[in-house]
């Protein structure tokens, strides 16, 4: 009698245990530890558990080629990227074309504006032209960042040769530009930047550099994924005036094998509590379903289209 009562209160707690720990668990590629991807994803990641009964695990990457490749080989389900970024893994174009295109991903949501922030220590630096034969930091080769900052050199005239290029990522950038080593590097991320923030505070001299005019025109015209951006004045220690500049857009994606149902209530757990994420963030005023659906150029996950239709919104879905 011992021992079936044992057995039996043995499939009890398994019972128990699947109850209350039977819910889904997914890592989230994103970023660099200094960088908005890390600090906005750890935070939607917590609202997701809150809401969705999905434990999200939020860990740094090298940002959103990692990302994506890491859906891809199954190391995460969520990754946070660059919309640019995910067009040239979905086409196999750009960074993806020599190892072909990936399409294991899915959209689940545009988040907020990522700005191409041109960051300067040297006062000569006034335009994209004065870049010519300066110490520029223009991100790891193939990144998001560097194809980025390929395009802004080339609507201005400029070309890789033309600069003297530095392939580092943000934190590197930070610290070649708190030292000395570089003159100016190119950090696309939301505004304000951590690690930009950082520098601003320890250095009088740290300047944003407009994308603006022709140049803007001509990037704009010829990579529909870019559009006009205003960093506001005083997002960075002693910026006095807003900087005009360009941006592409930071875009939740998903594993194209995930649930419907947990893209669905994952999706919702975010945008049913917006007003709280922008509490925790900045970046979170900037969650909205236009935003969400807008300039998507990756069909959307089952699940988070389910959720737009019933807001009214339709999208393309694969």
């Amino acid at each position: 009698m011992k021992k079936i009562l044992s057995v039996l209160m043995a499939i009890a707690l398994v019972f128990a245990l699947v109850a209350c720990g039977g819910s889904t668990t997914m890592t989230m590629g994103t970023g660099s530890p200094t960088g908005t991807y890390y600090a906005y994803g750890g935070i939607i990641g917590q609202h997701i558990k809150n809401n969705a009964n999905i434990t999200v695990n939020a860990v740094s990457t090298g940002g959103s080629k990692d990302n994506i490749q890491g859906i891809d080989a199954g190391d995460y389900q969520l990754g946070t990227v660059q919309s640019d970024v995910m067009d040239y893994a979905w086409n196999g174009t750009r960074s993806f074309e020599a190892d072909g295109k990936i399409d294991t991903f899915r959209t689940v949501a545009g988040l907020y504006a990522e700005a191409v922030q041109l960051v300067t220590t040297n006062d000569d630096i006034k335009t994209v032209a004065d870049l010519k034969d300066k110490k520029v930091s223009i991100g790891a080769p193939g990144s998001g960042v560097y194809f980025n900052a390929m395009d802004v050199l080339a609507a201005a005239g400029l070309t890789e040769k033309d600069i003297k290029p530095q392939y580092q990522n943000f934190d590197e950038s930070a610290d070649a530009l708190k030292n000395g080593q570089i003159d100016a590097a190119f950090i696309v991320a939301g505004a304000p930047t951590p690690a930009i923030t950082e520098l601003s505070m320890t250095n009088s001299k740290v300047r944003i550099v407009p994308i603006d005019g022709a140049i803007a025109d001509k990037l704009m015209k010829e990579n529909t994924f870019y559009s006009v951006y205003k960093i506001p004045a005083e997002t960075y220690t002693n910026q006095k005036e807003e900087v005009l500049t360009v941006t592409v857009k930071a875009t939740l994606i998903v594993d194209a094998n995930a649930s419907e149902e947990d893209v669905y209530n994952l999706t919702a757990a975010i945008f049913e509590n917006k007003d709280a994420i922008a509490k925790e963030h900045a970046k979170g005023a900037e969650l909205s379903l236009e935003n969400a659906t807008d300039g998507m150029t990756v069909p959307f996950h089952a699940g988070a289209a389910k959720y737009f239709k019933e807001k009214g919104i339709e999208v393309a879905v694969q």
